[in-house]
């Protein structure tokens, strides 16, 4: 890993941190890190991932509270922040970023081989960090997933009209970029998407993901990201997934989150055979956004026993 500070990306840098890059085989995964006191450095450090169409700065307010006891590094994802895009005619599948997280850790944290990490993810980043913690669970100490519980299933019958959709989609392109007049504006825009954002959550998650084009600002993140994707797992994939999590597991339950109201959740919960729930206030990104004390508590005791 080498820590620097990237070009025209000082202004979404949190104080106590530094921007980090992670070469792997055919992209480079950047992202954020926060150093423990020295004093620390014996306990495991933790790897964050973020959710579909984030970035690092999701962990803006939560990283600090866990750095006072760990090195916590916070990950763009391939394709999102300042992550490299995949090479053109390939796509996002979920497994692909599981692979990016393996080779990271096999690469840049090799001392998980006798000392394992610790993993946090949030929506999409919980997903993978669980199937990842099920295939390496050698790897993993603890698992925290934020308001995720495994990946999203489709019926088997939904197999082929999944796949016309998504090579539709590769055929025809995305549409052309969106350019913003500042990215104060891009931010009011995402204040309002699937899981609305409060202006000052939305004001520090969002300028990771632009970058300036001519007179205005773009997205960074690549367009390919909202392409349906050609191969959903069946609830019974998944349901196998959970069930070969060893690792003992915290899922946080947001009370107004996506998972909220979703049904078959108790039948997934109930498969992870070491899982601690624990339910708190707020909406998808309570992590982020409102007051983030409850999540930051839970995780806090769960890692480090306080």
């Amino acid at each position: 890993m080498t820590d620097t500070v990237l070009p025209g990306s000082g202004h979404d840098i949190p104080a106590g941190c530094r921007e980090a890059r992670w070469p792997l085989e055919n992209l480079t995964l950047a992202g954020l890190t926060w150093h423990t006191d020295p004093s620390h450095e014996v306990r495991s450090p933790i790897l964050m991932v973020h959710g579909w169409l984030d970035n690092a700065m999701t962990f803006a307010r939560l990283a600090p509270a866990l750095a006072t006891d760990a090195s916590v590094h916070a990950i763009d994802m391939a394709g999102h922040g300042h992550s490299g895009h995949r090479p053109p005619g390939y796509g996002y599948w979920l497994m692909d970023y599981v692979a990016d997280l393996s080779e990271l850790i096999d690469h840049h944290f090799p001392e998980s081989e006798r000392y394992p990490l610790d993993l946090v993810g949030h929506s999409l980043g919980g997903i993978v960090c669980a199937l990842y913690a099920a295939a390496f669970p050698e790897r993993v100490r603890r698992l925290v997933m934020i308001d995720s519980l495994g990946a999203l299933s489709r019926p088997a019958k939904e197999t082929i009209p999944q796949l016309r959709r998504a090579l539709q989609k590769k055929r025809n392109g995305s549409a052309p970029p969106a350019v913003y007049p500042d990215v104060a504006t891009a931010a009011r825009i995402r204040e309002g998407g699937l899981s609305p954002l409060s202006a000052e959550a939305a004001a520090l998650l969002v300028p990771r993901n632009m970058r300036a084009e001519g007179d205005g600002f773009v997205w960074r993140t690549d367009a390919r990201l909202r392409h349906p994707t050609p191969l959903m797992m069946t609830e019974e994939q998944v349901h196998a997934s959970l069930a070969a999590i060893r690792t003992p597991t915290l899922f946080v339950r947001a009370s107004e989150g996506l998972l909220a109201s979703r049904g078959g959740l108790d039948k997934r919960a109930e498969l992870i055979p070491d899982l601690t729930t624990v339910d708190v206030p707020g909406g998808h990104h309570c992590h982020l956004d409102g007051d983030t004390k409850p999540v930051a508590h839970a995780i806090k005791r769960f890692l480090f026993n306080e």
